[in-house]
């Protein structure tokens, strides 16, 4: 497997975030961390509960823990990443993050 992060994930990992069923008005970003050896999504804040002036929050953290994708959640309250889910492939990872029917990652 590719070292991460790099640019064939990135970009499935942009184009299923506009499958998304949560907040599907505002363009989330996809950044590359090379320190955590993933990719941390960031998308404004439209709901206005986290970032009262819409400003930019941060959704979910994907990093790659060989043999495993691990999918955080961002802790706005206390500013810290927390685990959400494991998962045996980016796929199944992003499954988890599009519905987000509870409202975790796209509070």
């Amino acid at each position: 497997m590719a070292d991460h992060p790099n640019q064939l994930d990135h970009k499935r990992i942009e184009r299923t975030l506009a499958q998304r069923e949560r907040y599907r008005y505002v363009t989330p970003q996809v950044i590359a961390d090379e320190e955590e050896h993933g990719y941390r999504i960031e998308s404004p804040c439209c709901s206005r509960n986290v970032e009262p002036a819409g400003g930019i929050i941060d959704i979910a953290l994907l990093k790659y823990l060989k043999p495993h994708w691990l999918l955080y959640r961002k802790d706005h309250q206390y500013s810290t990443w927390v685990l959400h889910s494991v998962a045996d492939t980016l796929s199944a990872a992003l499954e988890i993050l599009l519905p987000d029917e509870e409202r975790v990652f796209w509070p």
